[in-house]
């Protein structure tokens, strides 16, 4: 999984609030269980007519928002059914940073394990953050995970809580598997030896 550090880059608002898994990532492109080419089908009920071209009124699809890497969102953003394809989906078109008040729970998690920062911020910062980010192309922050702060461009900082384990776990590029390997790697070293040595045959 890709580490999470620092990232700057463009924001776009996507002011709608209850933004549910099958607005993110629809019901057609869950047949696949792999985590890559999910980004075309991100939001494609409203980034797409029903021609199949650009819906050139959706965020995603405007001049300036379409390298957007941080996506600030309305309440409650991720609600709804519990796939994991919505954050694959965000991550595989170039999304690393989720901004909002709140995240259904089952979408937060998810997160952890997919390199993807799910920053809470409170109602005022979150309204702050959706001026910056209506800038267009020049809507560019940084977000310092280390430091959890949000850097806007006219030097503005809101700061977001994470919980310490969660934060090590992005910071370090670990998903759960990865980090039961690292926090006990000797002792499954040491057992593997000690078969090894006892059932050679194995």
């Amino acid at each position: 999984m890709q580490k999470f550090t620092t990232l700057t880059g463009v924001a776009a608002p996507l002011e709608i609030i209850n933004v549910d898994t099958d607005m993110i990532i629809p019901k057609q492109y869950l047949k696949t269980i792999k985590r890559t080419g999910l980004g075309t089908g991100l939001f494609s009920e409203m980034r797409y007519n029903e021609d199949g071209s650009d819906n050139p009124d959706f965020v995603l699809n405007k001049p300036g928002y379409k390298a957007a890497t941080i996506l600030v969102a309305g309440d409650n953003f991720g609600c709804g059914s519990s796939r994991e394809h919505a954050p694959w989906a965000l991550v595989d078109y170039g999304i690393r940073c989720v901004i909002s008040t709140s995240f259904a729970d089952i979408f937060y998690n998810n997160c952890f394990n997919n390199g993807l920062l799910p920053a809470i911020v409170s109602r005022e910062d979150l309204d702050k953050l959706f001026d910056d980010a209506n800038r267009g192309a020049n809507a560019t922050l940084t977000i310092d995970l280390e430091a959890q702060e949000i850097r806007g461009p006219d030097g503005g900082v809101v700061k977001f809580e994470i919980d310490p384990q969660r934060k090590q776990k992005l910071l370090n590029g670990l998903d759960d598997i990865g980090e039961t390997v690292h926090a006990r790697g000797p002792a499954i070293d040491a057992y593997e030896q000690r078969i090894a040595g006892n059932r050679p045959w194995l």
